[in-house]
């Protein structure tokens, strides 16, 4: 898988502890959102939860790894959005389930509230059970076809119950979509003039001209 690792502003110093509790895994890493606090401009969880969406729709990443301080404020975020299916991750155990049941793309992690000694291991223990499995096998595993069910309902609600992503990046207030385009790396990572979408290719030269 292509992973993107979003980090925002409050959790920004978290994120030297994910890269190394990912590192000797078998996937694609991009590190694309804050990597210290220090780092302009400042990414809250509004702006990393429309930016992961923006990954996902484009298909620029396969998964994206976010979180803040509760994991909620990034949950909350990124659900606002299309094709985004995120899940809020505080034990390997949760991570385990989550791609066994869920079968999502997007996870949110609690990087300051309940993160103290040994967090960076606690960080670990959830990546080995997330990547440990094929996603969707299903728990217990005759519940699979149940669940595989479920997870294609959802994805109907989703298209039925959100604005297309061209829509929301046209109409989407100019302080939370600004600091996005803004951030070193994000315009080269998104490679806009390759997309094959007429109409976000449009809209996303629209927004940084």
């Amino acid at each position: 898988m292509r992973i993107a690792i979003i980090n925002e502003v409050s959790a920004a110093d978290k994120n030297r502890d994910i890269m190394s509790a990912l590192e000797g895994r078998d996937h694609e890493f991009f590190n694309i959102g804050m990597k210290t606090k220090e780092d302009r401009p400042e990414l809250t969880y509004i702006n990393t939860g429309l930016l992961a969406a923006i990954l996902l729709n484009l298909k620029r990443v396969d998964f994206v790894i976010g979180g803040c301080g509760t994991g909620q404020g990034f949950l909350n975020s990124v659900m606002q959005y299309p094709e985004v299916f995120c899940g809020h991750i505080v034990s390997a155990l949760d991570a385990w389930l989550f791609g066994q049941i869920n079968a999502g793309n997007c996870i949110s992690l609690a990087l300051n509230q309940g993160y103290g000694w040994a967090g960076e291991i606690n960080l670990r223990y959830i990546f080995d059970r997330l990547f440990s499995d094929r996603f969707g096998s299903g728990y217990p595993p005759e519940r699979k076809d149940s669940q595989a069910e479920s997870r294609k309902v959802l994805a109907n609600i989703s298209q039925i119950s959100h604005q297309k992503l061209d829509y929301i990046i046209e109409n989407i207030d100019n302080s939370i979509i600004r600091p996005v385009l803004d951030f070193p790396g994000i315009l080269d990572f998104l490679d806009i003039d390759n997309l094959d979408d007429p109409a976000l290719k449009k809209v996303l030269n629209s927004r940084i001209s």
